[in-house]
């Protein structure tokens, strides 16, 4: 889960965004319906991490495409051999991957990556993603992990009464930097649109060009102290900054509905109006729409609303549990999908 940030209290982690695969894995291998015996298995965990896997050739020249394609063909001769994988040929059984959807379908259309996701053999399994494409059926996205991983309900009680009774010195705010060479990219413009605001009480840019917000403290306090957090597009729709603003009490302010509304049907409600405020990314490219007046237009009432369901209800549900918790109260990310994809494995083998 990475080193402890004291700084922020007890249960906080300076967490990788792309470590759900080991996060997933732990705390399977402590679950209580964990059983030693296969054959009384309903569900079958793959502990593959095909994510980890496509960042180790990721960034490397000259790869050859037998490297590329080596463990994720393997994995798959592996389990076609087994018993359990033959009795419903994968169907029951599931593959959790800490990297986006895209990453992992490399072809003859797709450069880069590996092609796990494509293989003829995956297509049964159930994948759990942070970022998924809806049109996949069986991929289910799953929340990245965030900072706070509690050990108890009494810690995420306490972070709740934290950040309910912070003071939000900012109306709005935004942690990134410009992407200039992308020029589909409205970053540049939303920061335009905040820095021209001279009292940074209505918006507050922070600037996270030359790795500046590796620090995850100052991310995180911003967040607490900010009512909206823009998060437009970066990489790839989705983004694990959406995610620690929720932690944070922050609402997140998204531009484009794959980042959030279409991704996580069973950790966010299908009313995305709760929790978040949508503006279309083309309407910002077109200057149709200043997005600064337009939050500062929304009543403080509504702000109120949305925080306290943003705290309440939504927050444990989005984050992944310190691997020796006990939590009685909360259901946390990590129970919450592994419950969803039993009940979906049932279903699917129950038609």
């Amino acid at each position: 889960m990475g080193e402890p940030i004291l700084e922020l209290g007890k249960g906080w982690y300076n967490t990788h965004q792309f470590s759900l695969e080991p996060i997933f894995h732990n705390r399977i291998l402590k679950h209580p319906c964990r059983v030693e015996k296969e054959e009384e298995a309903k569900l079958f965990y793959v502990p593959f991490y095909g994510a980890l896997d496509m960042l180790r050739t990721h960034f490397s020249n000259n790869v050859s495409e037998k490297s590329v394609d080596v463990l994720s063909k393997e994995v798959v001769e592996w389990l076609q051999r087994q018993r359990m994988w033959k009795r419903n040929l994968g169907l029951d059984h599931v593959f959790v991957l800490g990297k986006n959807s895209w990453d992992l379908r490399r072809s003859e259309n797709l450069p880069w990556g590996t092609p796990l996701l494509e293989l003829n053999e995956l297509q049964n399994p159930i994948k759990l993603i942070i970022e998924r494409q809806p049109w996949h059926m069986n991929d289910v996205g799953v929340p990245y992990p965030t900072y706070f991983h509690p050990s108890s309900d009494k810690e995420i009680i306490a972070w709740q009464e934290k950040i309910r009774h912070r003071r939000r010195k900012y109306l709005i705010s935004f942690a990134g930097a410009r992407r200039d060479e992308d020029s589909s990219s409205i970053r540049s413009i939303l920061i335009e649109q905040c820095t021209s605001i001279i009292d940074t009480r209505v918006c507050k840019f922070l600037n996270c060009a030359n790795q500046s917000c590796v620090e995850t403290a100052p991310v995180v306090e911003l967040f607490v102290e900010s009512e909206f957090c823009l998060q437009p597009d970066g990489d790839s729709p989705t983004r694990k900054s959406l995610f620690d603003s929720l932690v944070a009490g922050c609402i997140p302010v998204v531009f484009d509905p794959f980042t959030a509304h279409y991704q996580y049907p069973w950790h966010l409600p299908e009313d995305h109006t709760k929790y978040s405020v949508f503006i279309d990314q083309e309407e910002v490219r077109m200057s149709e729409v200043n997005v600064v007046e337009k939050l500062v237009k929304i009543p403080f009432k509504q702000r109120q609303e949305m925080r306290k369901y943003i705290i309440d209800e939504l927050m444990p549900r989005l984050v992944y549990a310190h691997v020796d918790s006990k939590l009685e109260k909360f259901d946390d990310a990590f129970t919450i999908a592994v419950n969803s994809v039993l009940e979906m494995v049932v279903s699917r083998l129950t038609r």
